[in-house]
């Protein structure tokens, strides 16, 4: 999985002022977001041939930017959005070429984002005089007749991968300072347009980044739900913890899995709930957000965590929170691991509560295990 490199956002016709700084992903594989806003202004007062650079960002432990041209960046691609990536120099002299493999997409472009997309795109050399020219990245009508544009933002997603001699392209663990650097993007108001209150705590973020990754948010800040959406007037969660809301944007933003915040755990381990009861709860609350506002990737490593710790004690539990949030994969691992039982275990889940509140919530799905295990055993 890539790691997250940082956001720049235009805006106005210019960069936005930032406060966030350069993020280094410490690993091979990352990518970088490039937020465009006010995309008819920007178009209007940025000529062709004149682009705009975005923040500095690192990945492979090489510095990186991307240059925008709203209109083309010359005559011959008038009609055009171009994009270039280079490598930055700091140095006139510097010679040294770096090998990489690069990806431009839009953030809604999911399948652009997966790691056998990126492997499959074509080697090239970055240093010196070469980089990467997109000069007919996407015709300017077709961008402005399509869904990509939503209320005069777009988001670019900019996938590098930096080949070294082991042809070792990083992995998903993001260095603790990018997490401290993501704070601080979702706390400043750097190109934020949105902001919400999460059960007191406030955040700022980034519409057009949310709307990408979540069909929820798209119809909350762009469609029929539109409402109090700017930095002025923040929307209202009070059915939230701060810390998962938190945890929810976080993914969003890096596609890392988000541990639970050391503070909070060392509080539960206060009140006397063992490491794995922990664990469970964390990952219920994050499925249930993820479900809320339908960030399909982390519901997805939420359910493929709890299929991996499905005990007698929780099983029930789980199955029900499997059957209201509509988790095949994790409902079938849940009936799997049933059938498998010894009848003392069986009796021990029948007697849980969460047995009790399968058979008065979710009577369907009990009928369905019974008739499974007496298939069962009329097998053996």
């Amino acid at each position: 999985m890539s790691s997250f490199a940082g956001i720049t956002v235009l805006a106005d016709g210019d960069l936005s002022p930032s406060t966030v700084k350069t993020i280094d992903t410490g690993t091979d594989y990352g990518y970088h977001l490039l937020v465009v806003q006010d995309y008819s202004h920007t178009k209007e007062v940025r000529h062709i041939g004149r682009g705009i650079c975005s923040r500095a960002f690192m990945v492979g432990g090489h510095t990186w930017y991307i240059k925008y041209y709203p209109n083309g960046e010359s005559s011959k691609r008038a009609d055009y959005i171009s994009l270039h990536v280079s490598l930055l120099d700091y140095d006139e002299d510097y010679q040294k070429t770096v090998k990489a493999k690069v990806c431009i997409s839009f953030i809604d472009q999911v399948e652009k984002h997966k790691p056998m997309y990126i492997h499959g795109t074509e080697t090239r050399t970055f240093g010196g005089s070469s980089f990467m020219q997109l000069d007919k990245f996407i015709k300017k009508d077709t961008l402005e007749q399509s869904v990509l544009l939503k209320d005069e933002c777009f988001t670019i997603r900019c996938d590098i991968m930096v080949l070294n001699t082991d042809d070792n392209a990083g992995g998903n663990v993001l260095p603790p300072d990018v997490h401290h650097q993501f704070e601080n993007l979702l706390r400043n108001k750097v190109g934020a347009d949105v902001t919400f209150e999460v059960s007191g705590e406030m955040f700022t973020a980034h519409r057009c980044v949310l709307a990408a990754r979540s069909t929820v948010f798209m119809a909350q800040l762009f469609g029929p739900m539109k409402e109090g959406t700017t930095t002025s007037g923040a929307i209202q969660i009070k059915d939230m913890e701060a810390k998962v809301f938190r945890a929810l944007l976080s993914f969003i933003y890096t596609d890392s899995f988000p541990e639970m915040e050391e503070e909070h755990k060392a509080h539960v381990v206060e009140q006397g709930q063992e490491e794995d009861e922990i664990r469970l709860r964390w990952l219920q609350e994050l499925l249930v957000a993820a479900d809320r506002y339908n960030v399909k990737g982390l519901k997805f490593i939420c359910e493929k965590q709890f299929c991996e710790h499905i005990v007698v004690r929780s099983v029930m539990s789980t199955l029900a929170l499997a059957e209201q949030h509509k988790c095949r994969r994790l409902k079938g691992a849940c009936f799997k691991f049933l059938q498998v039982q010894t009848p003392s275990r069986l009796q021990t889940v029948m007697a849980s509560s969460g047995w009790d509140h399968v058979f008065t919530t979710y009577p369907s799905v009990l009928k369905h295990l019974i008739a499974k295990l007496i298939a069962l055993n009329q097998q053996k």
